[in-house]
């Protein structure tokens, strides 16, 4: 992270506990050829001259590897940057200085590394340094799944129970 440190950061590096993800995102840190992976999208890069100012490579970088490690469409990556400090941490986001770029900014970062194949060369060699350290890359996902107010009937039009529904419990609501 850039510049000042808010309440949040604060507050993020007195928790007891350091999670998974934190301990995956400091390896994946670690591990990933930053340097060498900004040089070689550098020369596919928009320089600004036209529309709004690009954010940095490696900004874009981090957040596209976190799209696909944890399977998020470009709003839910949006989303999980503004609820996760471990994922903002990780991208190098002060929400104080710079808002978190949207989802249609990643999905043109997304189609310029598909456009020139750069994807492919990527994960060729990360998966190579990851495999001669020991290390195998699966992917994960991030589950949000919201409970909704429904009829308490589950019978379809001719009277039967419909096989795809299903009931929940939340607190002592059915």
């Amino acid at each position: 992270m850039r510049g000042q440190q808010t309440f949040g950061d604060i507050e993020f590096e007195g928790k007891k506990r350091t999670t998974c993800r934190e301990v995956f995102l400091d390896q994946m840190e670690a591990v990933v050829p930053w340097k060498e992976w900004t040089a070689l999208i550098a020369p596919w890069c928009p320089k600004g001259e036209y529309g709004r100012p690009p954010k940095g490579i490696e900004v874009m970088l981090h957040m596209y590897l976190l799209q696909v490690w944890f399977s998020l469409r470009g709003e839910m990556l949006e989303d999980a940057l503004y609820d996760s400090q471990s994922m903002r941490r990780f991208v190098g986001i002060n929400l104080l200085e710079e808002d978190i770029p949207d989802a249609t900014t990643l999905l043109k970062f997304r189609h310029l590394l598909e456009k020139h194949d750069l994807t492919n060369r990527m994960f060729r060699q990360i998966n190579d340094t990851l495999s001669r350290k020991g290390y195998l890359m699966k992917e994960g996902t991030i589950v949000d799944a919201t409970i909704i107010a429904a009829p308490s009937s589950t019978k379809n039009k001719e009277g039967q129970r419909d096989p795809e529904m299903h009931q929940t419990k939340k607190g002592n609501q059915w």
